[in-house]
């Protein structure tokens, strides 16, 4: 007998037939060029598309760096103390019951060199390659800015935090994760610019929100699968599903958060809150 055609099958065909063949230096490039077409596509012209990578975000730090008076150039980049606070304070948190939830894995830039991201260590105002123990550039704007320029430095992700969301004081939504790490970012901000009696307005800002972000990345709990509504239904069908799910709340939206508790990550930290190793702000 005939088999059903799979329909995995045919949606991964059917994906395929729609994206680009070309060949891409970078995943980012890949997926902002297959954005731009699936986009219209799907969702016709009423949806602008946004998609911000590393390498526009490289783009506004240069642009911060540029200003003379900018915050990012005067406090991290040209304050003898604030950016060694920092690594200070995301190692004493690696060190204690926070640690895993935000990780040094690079120094404020990753280093891209034959396609490879490489971790940098700021040592003496230098930005050294971890593998080869070599200077990359200085810790400063000049050095820095060209880097970002030519796409051998990007920001890592507390940077990224620090430009988009804690300095313009943007809400962020993120995976499961974020709820966690995110606040640990801030209070290392926070704690960083106590160190160094600098900016008691904005170190009253990040401690006295609340609500800084949420978990709101690909959750939609609903009776339907939004994506096969999408991908069946007309363009016009599609607006529909799409102005539906945007009038959700998020608490509906969320539904039952079964992804936080099955993760063994959030198992480990609530039994360090019923422990007390740790409290739930960690502003506290």
């Amino acid at each position: 007998m005939p088999t059903e055609p799979n329909a995995e099958e045919d949606a991964l065909a059917l994906l395929r037939s729609l994206l680009p063949k070309t060949q891409f230096e970078r995943p980012a490039h890949a997926i902002k060029a297959a954005n731009r077409i699936l986009w219209p596509k799907l969702f016709g012209e009423s949806f602008a598309f946004l998609q911000i990578d590393d390498e526009d975000v490289a783009d506004l730090v240069a642009d911060h760096l540029s200003d003379e008076g900018s915050w990012l150039r005067t406090r991290l980049l040209e304050s003898p103390k604030l950016a060694l606070n920092i690594l200070d304070e995301i190692d004493r948190l690696a060190a204690g019951p926070w640690g895993g939830w935000l990780a040094r894995g690079t120094d404020f830039f990753w280093y891209y060199e034959n396609g490879k991201r490489l971790p940098l260590r700021m040592v003496g105002g230098e930005l050294i390659n971890l593998a080869t123990r070599t200077k990359v550039a200085r810790f400063a704007a000049p050095g820095i800015i060209e880097r970002l320029a030519n796409r051998s430095l990007v920001p890592n992700l507390l940077l990224m935090f620090l430009v988009l969301s804690i300095l313009p004081g943007v809400r962020a939504l993120g995976g499961s994760h974020q709820p966690v790490y995110y606040p640990l970012m801030r209070y290392v901000i926070c704690r960083a610019l106590e160190s160094a009696d600098m900016d008691p307005d904005l170190r009253r800002a990040l401690a006295s929100d609340d609500v800084p972000g949420a978990w709101g990345h690909r959750v939609i709990e609903c009776d339907e699968d939004p994506f096969e509504s999408i991908r069946k239904g007309s363009i016009g069908e599609t607006g529909e599903v799409i102005d539906r799910f945007g009038d959700m709340p998020f608490a509906d939206a969320c539904g039952g958060l079964s992804s936080f508790v099955s993760d063994p990550s959030w198992t480990e930290l609530c039994s360090q809150l019923r422990e007390r190793a740790i409290a739930p702000s960690v502003f506290s």
